[in-house]
Formats: C-alpha cells, sequence, structure tokens
C-alpha cells in the first residue's frame, strides 16, 4: 500500500518538473504558454531549482528519521519561497503570471504540508524529548504561519490585485515600519488605557459579584436574567450611550468593556462555585470549616479553570469592544478612529497594519492569560500527561 507521504512527494516532484518544463522552453526562445514574467528563467534561481529538485529526490530514496526529514523539508520551504518572492518582485509585470509559478507553488505547499506533517507527528507520539517537544510546538505553527503570508504575498503580487481590494503583506509591515509612532500611540489609548482598565473592573467586579450572588441565593433569581438581557444588547447600541454618559476619552470604551466582560465572568464564577461536589463540602462541613474556609480551600480552587475560561473569552472580547466603541467618538487617537478614518482616505495599508496590531496585541493577552492559567492551575487532569 503506498503511503500518503508517498503520495505527496511524488506530487510535489511532478509540479516541480512541470515549472522546471515551462522554464526550460521560456529558455529555449519558445513560447511557454499564457502571458506574463518568465519567473524561473533566471541564472540565479538555478541553485535554488537544484535545491528544491534534489531534497524530495534523496528523502524518497532515504527517508531517514522524520524530525530532521521535517525540519530539511521546511528550509526548503522557505528558501523557495524566498526566492520565488524575489524573482515576482525582480519581474515587474503585472499580466496573468505563467504556469511556472503557480506549479512551483503547488510544489512547496505539498513540501511544507509533508514537512509540517512529520513534526506534528512527532509531537503527539511524544518520541523527542522535552526540549525539542516545545521547539516543535513553536515551529510547526510559525510555519504555517509563514506559509500563509507566502500565499497572500504571492497571490496579491501575482495576480496583481489592487492595493483597495487587499494590499500585500510586505505592504502593510512597511506602513507599520513609517507609522511606528501613529500606531503606538493608538496602542496605548485603546490597549493600555480602554482595554485594560475595563478589562480589571468588569472582571473583577463580575466574581465579587458572583461569590456575592453564590452567597445570598435570591439575587440568582433576579440578577442573572438581567445580567442575561443586558449581555445581549449590541455593543452598536451601547457605545453611543456610554459616550454620551462618560465622555469621548477611553473612560467611555472602558465602561463598554466592562459591559462586555463583566457577565461572562459572573456566569462562569457562578458555574465553577457549583461543580463543588456535595461531599466535599460535607467533608469541609465535617472539619468544621466555616463558608469563608470553604470557599476560599475548597471551592475557589475548584472554580479556577471556570473563571480562567472566563478571562480568555473576555481578552478577546474587551479588544474587540474598546475598538468598535471608539468608532462613536473618540480623541483624534485609538485604533479603531484609526481603522475608521483611513478607510475613508482609501489607506487601506495603514488599516490593515492597525488591524495587525490589534491582532498581535490580542494573541500576546490571551497568551499571557492562558500562561497564567497553566502556572495556576497545573493540578487540571487537563494539564496531566
Amino acid at each position: 500500500m503506498i503511503r500518503a507521504a508517498t503520495v505527496v512527494l511524488f506530487g510535489a516532484l511532478l509540479c516541480l518538473l512541470v515549472a522546471a518544463g515551462f522554464s526550460l522552453v521560456t529558455l529555449s526562445g519558445r513560447d511557454a504558454g499564457p502571458p506574463g514574467v518568465d519567473w524561473f528563467a533566471a541564472p540565479d534561481l538555478v541553485g535554488l531549482w537544484l535545491i528544491t529538485l534534489a531534497v524530495p529526490l534523496w528523502l524518497l530514496w532515504r527517508p531517514g528519521p522524520p524530525v530532521p526529514a521535517g525540519f530539511l523539508l521546511l528550509a526548503v520551504v522557505t528558501l523557495g519561497a524566498i526566492g520565488s518572492l524575489a524573482a515576482t518582485t525582480k519581474g515587474g509585470a503585472r499580466d496573468l503570471p505563467s504556469l511556472d509559478l503557480w506549479a512551483y507553488v503547488a510544489a512547496l505547499g505539498l513540501l511544507a504540508w509533508h514537512g509540517m506533517a512529520l513534526l506534528s507527528a512527532a509531537t503527539e507520539g511524544r518520541t523527542v524529548g522535552k526540549t525539542l517537544l516545545r521547539v516543535l510546538q513553536i515551529v510547526v505553527p510559525a510555519a504555517f504561519g509563514f506559509w500563509l503570508l507566502y500565499l497572500w504575498e504571492i497571490v496579491v503580487v501575482g495576480f496583481d490585485v489592487p492595493q483597495v481590494l487587499l494590499p500585500a503583506p510586505t505592504a502593510i509591515a512597511r506602513a507599520m515600519a513609517h507609522h511606528t509612532e501613529t500606531l503606538g500611540a493608538d496602542f496605548y489609548q485603546t490597549f493600555v488605557k480602554s482595554v485594560l482598565s475595563g478589562y480589571i473592573l468588569g472582571c473583577g467586579s463580575g466574581f465579587l459579584v458572583g461569590i456575592l450572588v453564590d452567597r445570598v441565593p435570591f439575587l440568582q433569581r433576579g440578577l442573572l436574567p438581567l445580567g442575561n438581557l443586558v449581555s445581549a444588547l449590541p455593543i452598536v447600541g451601547v457605545a453611543p450611550i456610554m459616550v454620551m454618559w462618560f465622555g469621548f476619552d477611553w473612560q467611555s470604551k472602558a465602561a463598554v468593556v466592562v459591559i462586555m466582560t463583566f457577565f461572562p465572568m459572573l456566569v462562569n464564577t457562578l458555574a465553577g462555585l457549583a461543580a463543588t461536589e456535595a461531599m466535599e463540602k460535607d467533608l469541609m462541613r465535617s472539619y468544621g470549616a466555616g463558608f469563608f474556609e470553604t470557599l476560599i480551600k475548597l471551592r475557589l480552587p475548584n472554580a479556577l479553570p471556570f473563571i480562567f475560561n472566563a478571562l480568555k473569552i473576555n481578552s478577546t472580547l474587551a479588544m474587540i469592544g474598546a475598538i468598535v466603541a471608539e468608532f462613536f467618538g473618540t480623541p483624534i487617537v485609538g485604533m479603531g478612529f484609526r481603522i475608521s478614518t483611513e478607510v475613508g482616505r482609501m489607506n487601506l495599508d495603514m488599516v490593515w497594519a492597525t488591524i495587525a496590531v490589534a491582532a498581535v496585541a490580542g494573541s500576546l493577552f490571551y497568551g499571557a492569560v492562558a500562561l497564567l492559567e497553566r502556572s495556576v492551575t497545573f493540578w487540571h487532569p487537563s494539564y496531566r500527561q
């Protein structure tokens, strides 16, 4: 039975040979098919061609250990992607790209697929050491993200997509490099002032009210339905009201974040406190423990996974709420203000640069909360190997 990995490597070789055939036809002076840039006929890409063709052939002949083979394939894919991007930039034409480019891209995609599959299998099988396992857990998603950015760039450049529709990643990177101070000021206004303050107030108050509702049962019947009603309100309706109440500065955006983060924390705190079994409570009472001692030593530790679940959910909701709230009135600074303003100017590379900064900040914020959860709830069964 033919292995799927062999099929992938044969497919990559076939695509590479097709692209090589088109390039050889171009070098011989004959028509290579559709009009466009002869991307891989340049003499300075001969070495790139030889390496890209030789490595899959060598791996088919001698497969070797999976981890070194995976790293080798990813290295070849990275080299091939950089070389093809340099060729497209050097070509300068904006007609229909020739078939050798897309055959080459398809071959790189198959090689990247096989390389990431080899490394992922090593992480799932736990057949490597802890240090290498951590490296692989970073390399595989990083390689996948690099491949998506490469496809984005090559498609936008190859098909000459208008910048107002979708700018290339390189254009977004240039906008970020040229407007560092502006993006930094927007980040400070939106994330540091609005998101963090609203996140702390919303999550903290939701946690404290959750403990109060658990202590006073009748509040659960009166407060939770009201909370469900408020949490269902659309943010585009709440944000203008908060602007009228708290002004145009960051305080109104923080108020929107408080509303968005309060009830997820309240509901998860109540669910976590209710997760303690009756037998565990009876055991604490047999030890003579009161309500607060049982709460601190038993119920809150059991509720930590639920609380951190709310913290992770709110880390993304807070960023969304603050940015959307800035659409309805803000000083001339902030991520939401920058997006709405630059869209009106048709300056889409700056819009995408702001979106990239927001996405990275939100991801890092979520990752920080997840790391804190890992260090605090290491005893939870989901973290046991």
